[in-house]
């Protein structure tokens, strides 16, 4: 059985990283290449950038922020906001992005998926799905959340399989900073129409709720974002937790 891995979230505005509930009451949380280098040295399996203004703002996101990261890390990273082009995945991947992930763009025109994947294979490509429960399902919501399209998040997730993406980020926006657990229900509905990796997100806020996501879904990864920024969980911690529960994780560093 591969291995569960523990991605911390920096989600970046104007250069810093910051985090909100229910993607809404933003506060800030710190340099966002200090928390990266602090995070490998826990011994994070990955690390997720997320410039949360970019497609609002109308701009790509910020190639020099990810080549400052770039050279004070050693493992992988992903990179999002913005990004709407062959062109503007070239640029993010030149400067050290080892994966893009991609979500208002994909929605607006879904053939941007494939052109993606065919020029850069499909082990970089993340189709983030930020989602909301409604009465006939979970709907998709694009602009950080701020725009509802109305398309199923189930159907969305298959589809975007279908065209060439690598990987699933996906966030229930219900649960998002509240800290009372995963959409473990969510979750495991998109892996069972899935067969790529699915990375859990919104939610964290014990080291219990990811041991009931990675036990109660076939989720690859669990995200989280100001449990680990404001040092409520240590990763160390979490994964010796983790490996206590008999969940397979990557050997924590102390």
């Amino acid at each position: 059985m591969l291995k569960k891995r523990i991605i911390p979230c920096l989600d970046i505005r104007d250069g810093r990283t910051v985090k909100g509930i229910n993607f809404l009451d933003i506060r800030d949380a710190g340099d966002p290449v200090a928390l990266a280098k602090a995070y490998v040295a826990q011994g994070a399996d990955e690390l997720v950038f997320l410039d949360i203004t970019a497609t609002v703002e109308k701009r790509p996101a910020l190639v020099s922020l990810v080549e400052r990261i770039s050279v004070e890390i050693n493992i992988p990273f992903t990179v999002g906001g913005g990004i709407n082009s062959v062109e503007g995945v070239a640029a993010l991947l030149q400067a050290g992005a080892d994966k893009i992930s991609i979500n208002s763009a994909a929605i607006r025109r879904p053939e941007l998926i494939r052109e993606l994947a065919q020029n850069f294979g499909s082990q970089c490509i993340v189709l983030a799905i930020d989602c909301r429960k409604e009465a006939d399902g979970w709907r998709v919501f694009t602009h950080g959340g701020r725009t509802p399209t109305g398309i199923d998040a189930l159907a969305w997730a298959a589809q975007a399989e279908a065209l060439g993406a690598g990987e699933i980020l996906l966030t229930s926006m219900d649960h998002d900073g509240t800290k009372q657990g995963f959409a473990t229900e969510l979750t495991q509905a998109i892996c069972d129409r899935v067969n790529i990796p699915v990375i859990a997100s919104g939610g964290a806020g014990r080291r219990e709720h990811f041991a009931e996501i990675f036990l109660q879904s076939n989720a690859d990864a669990a995200l989280a974002a100001s449990v680990f920024h404001f040092g409520e969980i240590p990763i160390p911690s979490l994964k010796q937790f983790l490996t206590q529960q008999n969940i397979p994780i990557r050997e924590a560093r102390l």
